[in-house]
């Protein structure tokens, strides 16, 4: 039940924010696109290559609005679109895999910053997706790759704008998908479809007029080069299939250099208390780890892209102290975090050993400027 909670109160929260980052993007106008996809699953492990019958293909309605350019990370960014993409994934395996339903909002950022006819673009989306077949001890066994019909959605699409008219653009592109619950129920092997796709934007112009751009907002631009970024978080997740769903609990200290708005660069601490870390303490030394054995600490290095407010971090570390090693030395994270004007930060992370998922990560943090 806190598991859902949370979950559900962070999906929330982030949606809230993706699309209507400061308030509004600043412009009227909205826009409606369809896109059809057509790839094929990315056979990461073996043992999945059962599951594979044919060719998947994605459906998509995005809903968006494009930004004004009448506040700073507009402009930082190129003027990005912001939006919420409704989509069907057919995998191709009804009886195995089924659909994944998914609802995600999204940011497409133009990648050179002249508007001209032809331009290319990067899509990051996140939300949830409900899989309509997951595994069943009784009866969907083989599907080893998802173990819950809820699992978090990821989508990073590189295509082009081809302006047709003024209102019509074409939008050719490669993408990249993938769904999983973070380990939070296993099995959790994940799904990955790569896929090629086509799409027709359709800009629908509001009878309103555009507000003049008298001011640019430049609330969200870093008060300084140097920060301390302190966050504590708790993940769920399962140490075998069918058992008893454990706590994972990290404490982190950071120290942020801002290069750009745009870019950020860390160096910092973790420190885990992780109830399957103790299960394989006890299994290695056959007793209970006490006091600071209890823990895992890792010394990592970061980057993080910043889209006003909102900061996608890619961190990487090395586990400088812990007194078994069950699965790696190398632990990294990827995520979404929403830094707020009174110095709250809401974090949402994914931590992973070799790109192999160990469990979402849901917390609150602060940050100082130095």
């Amino acid at each position: 039940m806190l598991r859902k909670f949370i979950v559900t109160s962070v999906f929330a929260l982030f949606c809230c924010i993706l699309t209507a980052q400061n308030g509004i993007t600043g412009n009227p106008d909205w826009q409606i696109k369809p896109v059809v996809n057509q790839g094929f699953v990315l056979i990461h492990r073996t043992s999945i290559g059962h599951l594979v019958k044919g060719f998947p293909t994605i459906y998509e309605v995005n809903i968006s609005k494009p930004t004004l350019g009448n506040k700073l990370w507009h402009l930082e960014n190129n003027k990005p679109d912001i939006g919420i993409s409704l989509q069907c994934l057919d995998f191709k395996n009804p009886s195995q895999l089924g659909y994944a339903l998914t609802a995600a909002p999204y940011v497409e950022i133009p990648l050179n910053a002249k508007e001209k006819r032809a331009r290319v673009i990067m899509r990051l989306c996140w939300g949830a997706t409900y899989i309509t077949k997951c595994f069943d001890l009784k009866e969907n066994r083989k599907n080893i790759a998802i173990g819950s019909h809820i699992n978090s959605f990821v989508q990073f699409k590189w295509f082009w704008h081809l302006q047709l008219s003024k209102n019509i653009r074409f939008e050719p592109g490669i993408a990249f998908t993938h769904a999983s619950n973070g380990k939070a129920k296993n099995p959790n092997l994940g799904l990955n479809v790569v896929s090629l796709n086509a799409g027709l934007n359709v800009l629908i112009p509001s009878k309103k007029a555009k507000p003049e751009i008298l001011k640019v907002d430049s609330s969200t631009r870093a008060r300084s080069k140097n920060e301390i970024f302190a966050f504590a978080a708790i993940g769920f997740n399962q140490r075998e299939i069918a058992t008893e769903e454990l706590k994972v609990f990290v404490t982190s200290v950071t120290y942020q250099r801002n290069v750009r708005n745009t870019h950020k660069f860390s160096a910092g601490i973790d420190v885990f208390y992780d109830q399957i870390y103790m299960r394989d303490y006890e299994t290695a030394f056959q007793h209970k780890p006490e006091g600071f054995d209890q823990m895992r600490v890792s010394a990592r290095l970061g980057y993080s892209y910043n889209i006003g407010r909102i900061s996608f971090p890619i961190e990487m570390g090395y586990y400088v102290f812990q007194k078994t090693n069950p699965d790696a030395l190398v632990v990294s994270r990827i995520g979404v975090r929403y830094y707020s004007k009174c110095g709250l930060v809401g974090h949402f992370g994914l931590r992973t050993h070799f790109a192999v998922a160990y469990n979402f990560e849901y917390g609150l943090g602060y940050r100082v400027f130095l």
